[in-house]
């Protein structure tokens, strides 16, 4: 790890330590969490940038996904099926079958 001095609003260092103590973590902890979910979070918004620029550039035509459109039903299962458990072939008991 490499350590780096960072310059933080007093009312932020507060804030971060006593979130910390809440999570039962250190200040150093807490900090690479969260660095580590802002970095993805800004990967993740990236994709989604270059996803919608890429629709712009090239939009959807009529009928381009038409052929699939009967794959892309979702339904809710029947009630039976919600709670029938595993299905055939699948043992819930341990050892061989």
């Amino acid at each position: 790890m490499k350590v780096v001095q960072m310059t933080l609003d007093e009312d932020l260092v507060a804030a971060v330590d006593r979130v910390a103590k809440k999570l039962g973590t250190s200040r150093s902890a807490f900090t690479r969490q969260a660095l580590r979910e802002a970095v993805e979070r800004a990967r993740l918004e990236s994709l989604e940038r270059k996803h919608r620029q890429g629709y712009l550039r090239m939009p959807v035509r009529r009928g381009e996904f038409s052929s699939r459109e009967p794959e892309q039903v979702w339904t809710e299962p029947r009630e039976e099926q919600k709670f029938a458990g595993p299905g055939p072939g699948h043992s819930t008991r341990e050892g061989p079958s």
